[in-house]
C-alpha cells in the first residue's frame, strides 16, 4: 500500500503507537516505572523545573501530573523543594534512587525503540523517524480547533 488518500494513516499510526507503548509498559513494568514516570523523571533531570512546566514538556494534565509526582515521591524517586528563584514555586529533584531507575528505564526505552527500528530496512527507518518527526514538528504541531477533540492519550512524550 503506498502513501495514497487510501492509506488509513491513522490507523496505522494507532496501532504501531499502542503496540509500541504497550511493549514499553511491559518492560518498564519490571522495574516498577511507567512510561509516563520514566517520562517525568527525565525531564526533571538537574532541570529545575515546577511540576506544571514538567507536564507542559511531558504533555499531560495538572491532575495527572500531581498523581505521578506523588507516586514518585512514594518511591524515593522524586521531591518537591522550593525554587531557588521563586519562593512561591516548587521544583522537582530527581533523588540518587530516582537517577538510578531512570537510568536502567532510559537502557530499557533505547533497548525496545532499537529493537523496534531496527525490524526495518537502513533507508526505511531513517525514511520513517526523519517524516514523522517533519511532521510533528510541522503539519501536526498545532491541533486543529475542534468541538470535540479527542481525549488525549496518557503519554505524549518518549524521550530517547
Amino acid at each position: 500500500m503506498g502513501a495514497t488518500g487510501s492509506t488509513d494513516l491513522m490507523m496505522l499510526l494507532h496501532r504501531t503507537g499502542h503496540a509500541l507503548e504497550t511493549e514499553l509498559t511491559a518492560r518498564l513494568a519490571e522495574i516498577g516505572l511507567t512510561p509516563r514516570a520514566r517520562c517525568v523523571l527525565s525531564s526533571a533531570l538537574d532541570a529545575e523545573l515546577t511540576q506544571t512546566e514538567i507536564a507542559d514538556i511531558v504533555d499531560i494534565d495538572k491532575t495527572t501530573m500531581v498523581v505521578t509526582m506523588d507516586a514518585l515521591e512514594s518511591a524515593g524517586y522524586a521531591e518537591r523543594k522550593p525554587s531557588p528563584t521563586d519562593r512561591r514555586a516548587r521544583v522537582v529533584v530527581v533523588t540518587e534512587a530516582g537517577r538510578a531507575i531512570v537510568a536502567k528505564a532510559d537502557d530499557m526505552y533505547r533497548e525496545v525503540v532499537g529493537s523496534v527500528l531496527g525490524s526495518l530496512p537502513d533507508d526505511e527507518r531513517v525514511g520513517l523517524v526523519n517524516g514523522l518527526t517533519r511532521l510533528v514538528e510541522g503539519r501536526l504541531s498545532t491541533p486543529v480547533p475542534c468541538e470535540k477533540p479527542p481525549r488525549k492519550r496518557a503519554l505524549r512524550h518518549a524521550v530517547g
